[in-house]
């Protein structure tokens, strides 16, 4: 038997930041009254990305990592979660140019393949410790896919990634999984997905009413159906409820379930758009809470599943920001330091809530029904 390695699996591809949409502005299509951007236009710009990838060169911290690719998943993957049909209607329109099968999910011509090869990213860094050949990993996929359901995309969301990684792993005898979604939108495909299955926990922290707008679907009540009943657990935060409120739900609602749940492997939709100044959301977030939700994560899966974590970076449209508080969740992944101070910090901390509206936001978690004191 080979010897799982402890290096740190880093998935990433140069082609997944040429993926692009329409003209817009943040997600507004140009058009009447909405003026063409002088700036990078779309809110979905391959930027955070790119820019966390060259300071993850700049830095050295490269030389901790083992910097992967892989091809793109085939079509016999996609129909673990996909039908047909609408593999059909993705790949038509986009060989035709593109354009869009929902609203929030428009795309140009060629993003059928790139959309192959982000999920294919997703799904061998999964793999890689579903099978046991790595103990962490990591994965950059754009685009991301947790809002994407079976049939429709959503939410700048082409393929559910993750959705189809876990099927995998379950299926190569991982059946047992938690999937974390700390994305500041409701990682309503992923629920969707498995919302019968009870083999699947599926977490979701999130502003509340912030996307997708579909009502008690991202809220307490929805806790799975059918055999899965109890396998599905959302936690809705204030706007603005910064770092201590989500400190308070990952140590006092997540990590319980998670506990009780004992997955066999831990995949995380590391969603970065929960930062101070994202433009899709209005939380407070800082790379210090990322590190603490990541080191939580960590300590979980060494007690619970051998160490067996998958992160996944989905959102976050801060060019700004974004590259900082990735970097926080690779350095604790890969056990090292490279050296760089997030810049903004302090600023992030000082613009941190009242007390009172803490102590508010903390005593409405604590009337969750998953709130262990």
């Amino acid at each position: 038997m080979s010897q799982i390695s402890e290096r740190l699996a880093f998935y990433f591809h140069e082609k997944t930041l040429w993926f692009a949409t329409p003209p817009a502005v943040l997600v507004q299509p140009v058009g009447g009254w909405v003026q063409p951007s002088a700036g990078a236009g779309h809110a979905d710009s391959p930027e955070p990305k790119r820019r966390l990838k060259g300071l993850i060169d700049a830095s050295g911290l490269s030389e901790a990592l083992d910097v992967l690719s892989t091809p793109p998943l085939e079509t016999k993957d996609l129909l673990r979660i996909h039908p047909q049909s609408y593999l059909d209607a993705f790949k038509t329109m986009s060989d035709a140019g593109g354009g869009a099968l929902h609203p929030t999910a428009p795309f140009l011509g060629g993003s059928y393949e790139i959309a192959c090869q982000s999920a294919g990213l997703v799904k061998q860094a999964v793999m890689d410790v579903a099978t046991g050949l790595r103990r962490r990993s990591y994965a950059v996929s754009r685009p991301s896919g947790h809002h994407c359901l079976p049939d429709t995309p959503m939410g700048f969301c082409l393929f559910a990634n993750v959705a189809i990684a876990v099927r995998a792993a379950q299926e190569a005898g991982r059946k047992r999984i938690a999937v974390l979604d700390w994305d500041v939108h409701h990682g309503n495909g992923t629920q969707s997905c498995f919302y019968d299955d009870p083999d699947v926990l599926t977490i979701s922290i999130h502003q509340e009413s912030c996307f997708p707008p579909e009502g008690d679907n991202s809220g307490v009540t929805a806790t799975g159906a059918g055999a899965g009943e109890g396998a599905n657990l959302n936690v809705p935060l204030w706007p603005g409820c910064g770092h201590d409120a989500y400190v308070a739900a990952f140590d006092h609602i997540i990590a319980p379930a998670i506990r009780d749940f004992a997955p066999e492997m831990i995949v995380v939709v590391n969603g970065l758009d929960a930062n101070g100044v994202d433009p899709l959301a209005r939380m407070l977030a800082h790379s210090g809470t990322f590190r603490h939700l990541t080191r939580g994560t960590m300590a979980l899966a060494d007690a619970l599943c051998d160490g067996r974590l998958s992160v996944i970076q989905e959102g976050g449209y801060a060019e700004s920001y974004v590259p900082f508080c990735a970097l926080a969740v690779v350095e604790d992944l890969a056990g090292a330091r490279s050296g760089v101070e997030d810049p903004f910090l302090d600023l992030m901390i000082a613009q941190q809530p009242s007390q009172e509206a803490i102590a508010a936001q903390l005593a409405a978690l604590a009337k969750h029904p998953n709130c262990r004191a």
